[in-house]
């Protein structure tokens, strides 16, 4: 696309120099109009990315359970463990599961996975994204394209018996 501009807004000034001193003049600035109002569109078709801080307790709880996006727009999150307790004893991370999941079969595979696999299962077939499991005190920033797909997605932590409580909704505009 800038290429294109760049070849308008040229051969606009090349057209232009060839007549006198204020036609040029005129041409120039109309060229570079045109150049920025060609480019105005692509600007205002990029969507900005949104930052998004998601908190776990030691009480089992997001202090975010809802969040919206538009499809593809890019999702800078962190989870932070605002805890004292430890991984093995509370950790927590952030699982976004494809639409569809079975959410109690899906933590019941996190379980068998185990603290040494962050609680995630191996095929990882229903995970969209996920943040490292946490103990107190830690964090994690991933950053992910929100689905194409406009709807609603799960988001859990997946540590055995958290889901449950710890637990919101992404939703795609």
């Amino acid at each position: 696309m800038k290429k294109t501009l760049f070849l308008m807004a040229t051969v606009a000034l090349m057209v232009a120099s060839c007549g006198d001193n204020k036609k040029s003049e005129e041409s120039s600035q109309t060229a570079e109009q045109a150049a920025a109002e060609a480019a105005a569109p692509a600007q205002s078709q990029e969507t900005e990315a949104i930052t998004v801080n998601l908190e776990g307790t030691d009480q089992m709880t997001f202090n975010i359970q809802e969040i919206k996006a538009k499809a593809g727009q890019t999702i800078n999150l962190t989870l932070k463990h605002v805890g004292q307790m430890a991984k093995n004893q509370m950790g927590h991370n952030f699982v976004l599961l494809k639409k569809g999941t079975d959410i109690p079969a899906f933590g019941m595979a996190a379980m068998e996975a185990g603290l040494e696999k962050e609680y995630i299962p191996n095929d990882g077939k229903d995970v969209i994204v996920h943040t490292k499991l946490l103990g107190g005190g830690e964090s994690d920033t991933i950053s992910f394209k929100a689905p194409s797909e406009p709807g609603s997605y799960d988001y859990i932590c997946s540590y055995p018996g958290h889901f449950s409580l710890m637990k919101g909704v992404l939703i795609v505009e």
